[in-house]
């Protein structure tokens, strides 16, 4: 069975652990400040506590008196891929059907958060967009080209994890800032759970169902299974030109739906003749007027479960607020 695995902060001692979270919350005894250190000493220590967990009465804590932080530390990698489900590569203007390359790319691990942490805009940012996506954290090093399968990925992922890749629109796409545009502080919120699963539980990772709602409406919904490129193919990818290490993270991309919307070709071209800055102002505003981007206040909400139920990475609620 997959293990659920949270990190948390006693509110009244400010001690960080670790806990299982299978029908209430039993501390890990183990001392381990990062995921790297947790996945090393911690899940061992795990594993055998869920054999039986009715022996750890003693390590049972309540939930009002934690808070839950982001089951991924920094330092890590956060590597991340874009335009990954059909439906955000038809919205983004692009042939759902290419797979010529993986646009792969990095976020900062200072945009991590936790769970449940408001998503703190800057002041000048003004298309803030939202992006639920299955994240895939990786068990083990990976310091040479590796060939990843679905038989064999069991050898070099430990879980998956609930995702939130907040992007700001106008630093990413007019500045050209994959980086800075999806990496300002609180711009990754992570968990609750890290869901490490088993060897035959991995098929889960192609039929999981993502979704994201702004103020009640729902914005974005897909199943993993619509992923263009797998994460055992970027793996194997990722592996020729990086180094992996146990505890990094890698986005599997999000589904359509998000606020940005890419005008028609005709519109594209008429922008392309004319001077940078009034080009990009008249996108921002265009872009603004759609009035799908995150505002002052929003509350976003997403999840990924499978459709049994068996696979939950819980939900994630975030509200919005700008500096």
């Amino acid at each position: 069975m997959p293990i659920k695995i949270i990190r948390y902060k006693n509110k009244a001692t400010d001690y960080v652990g670790w806990a299982i979270f299978e029908g209430g919350i039993y501390s890990i005894d183990c001392e381990c400040e990062s995921t790297q250190s947790f996945l090393n000493t911690g899940l061992p220590v795990a594993h055998k506590m869920i054999n039986d967990l009715s022996i750890y009465e003693k390590n049972l804590i309540s939930e009002s008196d934690i808070d839950i932080l982001s089951p991924i530390t920094a330092p890590c990698r956060i590597l991340c891929q874009g335009s990954n489900y059909p439906q955000s590569r038809i919205e983004t203007g692009m042939n759902p059907n290419d797979k010529s390359f993986n646009t792969l790319f990095h976020k900062s691990d200072a945009s991590i958060s936790s769970p449940n942490a408001e998503i703190i805009s800057p002041s000048h940012v003004r298309l803030l967009d939202y992006e639920v996506e299955l994240g895939i954290v990786i068990g083990t090093d990976i310091h040479k080209e590796t060939t990843v399968t679905k038989d064999n990925i069991h050898k070099f992922v430990a879980g998956i994890v609930l995702a939130h890749d907040v992007t700001a629109r106008d630093i990413q796409i007019p500045q050209g800032q994959y980086f800075k545009g999806k990496s300002y502080r609180t711009f990754c919120p992570l968990g609750p759970y890290l869901c490490i699963l088993e060897k035959d539980e991995f098929n889960y990772i192609d039929n999981l169902e993502l979704k994201l709602f702004v103020n009640g409406e729902l914005r974005q919904a897909d199943n993993s299974k619509n992923l263009i490129y797998s994460p055992s193919e970027t793996i194997s990818e990722l592996s020729q030109v990086t180094n992996l290490t146990a505890g990094d993270l890698l986005l599997t991309g999000s589904p359509g739906g998000g606020a940005l919307k890419v005008p028609s070709g005709a519109i594209v071209k008429m922008l392309g003749l004319l001077p940078d800055k009034l080009k990009w102002k008249m996108f921002i505003n265009k872009q603004k007027a759609n009035g799908k981007y995150l505002k002052h206040g929003d509350e976003v909400i997403s999840s990924i479960s499978s459709a049994d139920g068996y696979i939950d990475l819980g939900t994630q609620r975030n509200r919005v607020r700008f500096d």
